[in-house]
């Protein structure tokens, strides 16, 4: 074969690659195009983040949150496969937002509020590096949501009750500082409400692109602002993030008021606030609720005298990758001093472990079962997708993650 021939022939060669990787492109995107035309018109979604609970507690038959495991389970769809994405609580409200896998920082909840100190980006966007507050260039689905022209708002339980430790708007410690929240605060003359808020639960602290912007004091408020904003469709943001307090969430029990905390308090928060959201215009007209659980509970306790030992299983789904900065060899042990004990965990594998999730919405037949694996990439690539929006964060764009889709909006179209 002569020369000017070898060339012609790899010239079209190269032609038809490309042809048809546009091809491929214009098919995958076309596919997507219709994944999302068969999606019901959403605009206003509710998330209620809870703590520490294993599905088996949780949805139990015997569950001491009954108004969530039969009430409103009866109404709307339980995901019997929803998982964490890590242990502790941090890592895995920021991979909620972000997409962003743990660091060894966030996944012990960044008892320093840290910069994160990045040297590179692997590949699905995520950031290298150690720390916790990541940099400006590294956005979470409420930027996402600002770039459509659609609204968000955190809301946080008893943020600012204790002005001494956080603004009651935009509540984080300072940078670089140790954080106060970690401790709930019991009431106190000076606090009479006491100050349950934890800033490691308030994903949106974690983001320079959001707390170095003046959206962040208007946009990361009190709960008790949630109901003024109810009032209207026109008040109500299209994406709503609700974090209730260390006892409301079940996290601590008992709580530094007295109160049982648990499965207990989180079935008064329950009780108390899904019918306010479920009676609002803007859910009546086109909302969903999810309620979802931060990681599971701790796989076993072992206590000998002033010493304990918490192990987790860390179990995983939906082919988690476990980031490009843990890099640790499992299982792994932490130690710490709290409240007069030496706390050990023992983390046998990256994963939250399996929470399950209910999700309510007119769209959703009562009583509706998906046992399709999800966590909270998937969470977050479904509101992504709920919104229009058409690039994924993070882990969010995993090839073969799945998004909340037909088995649980079955009553659409």
């Amino acid at each position: 074969m002569t020369t000017k021939r070898w060339l012609l022939t790899l010239a079209c060669a190269c032609c038809a690659f490309l042809l048809l990787a546009a091809f491929g492109a214009q098919r995958s995107a076309a596919a997507r195009d219709a994944s999302l035309s068969r999606l019901p018109p959403i605009r206003h979604v509710f998330v209620i983040t809870l703590e520490n609970k294993n599905y088996a507690d949780t949805f139990a038959p015997q569950s001491e949150a009954p108004y969530l495991a039969k009430t409103l389970r009866a109404k709307g769809a339980l995901l019997t496969q929803y998982y964490g994405t890590g242990h502790d609580s941090l890592d895995n409200y920021i991979a909620m937002v972000s997409g962003q896998a743990s660091t060894p920082q966030t996944s012990n909840d960044c008892n320093t509020y840290a910069d994160f100190r990045q040297t590179g980006t692997a590949p699905d966007g995520q950031a290298v590096g150690h720390g916790c507050v990541y940099p400006a260039s590294v956005k979470t689905l409420a930027n996402q949501l600002m770039a459509a022209g659609l609204t968000w708002k955190g809301y946080m339980e008893d943020m600012g009750n204790d002005p001494a430790r956080e603004s009651s708007t935009c509540g984080h410690p300072p940078l670089n500082g140790i954080d106060l929240t970690q401790e709930a605060e019991a009431p106190t003359p000076a606090v009479p409400m006491g100050d349950r808020y934890a800033t490691r639960h308030d994903p949106f602290m974690y983001f320079h692109a959001i707390i170095d912007s003046p959206v962040c004091k208007k946009d990361v408020v009190n709960l008790r602002e949630l109901k003024a904003d109810l009032r209207s469709i026109a008040t109500t943001p299209n994406f709503s993030f609700i974090t209730p307090n260390l006892c409301d969430d079940g996290h601590n029990s008992p709580c530094s008021d007295g109160r049982p905390g648990g499965l207990t308090s989180i079935n008064v928060f329950l009780e108390k606030w899904v019918p306010i959201i479920m009676n609002s215009p803007a859910y009546k007209k086109d909302g969903l609720i999810v309620i979802n659980f931060d990681e599971g509970g701790s796989g076993k306790i072992e206590r000998t005298g002033n010493n304990v030992v918490v192990t987790v299983y860390g179990k995983l789904c939906c082919h988690e990758q476990e980031g490009p900065n843990l890099g640790r060899t499992y299982p792994v042990s932490v130690t710490h001093l709290r409240n007069g004990l030496r706390i050990t965990k023992r983390t046998l594998l990256y994963g939250g472990d399996q929470t399950g999730a209910l999700l309510l919405s007119k769209y959703i037949r009562p009583g509706t079962v998906s046992n399709m694996p999800y966590n909270h990439y998937s969470l977050l690539k479904s509101l992504e997708e709920l919104f229009g929006i058409r690039q994924y964060l993070g882990y969010a764009g995993q090839k073969g993650l799945a998004a909340f889709g037909p088995d649980i909006f079955t009553n659409y179209p």
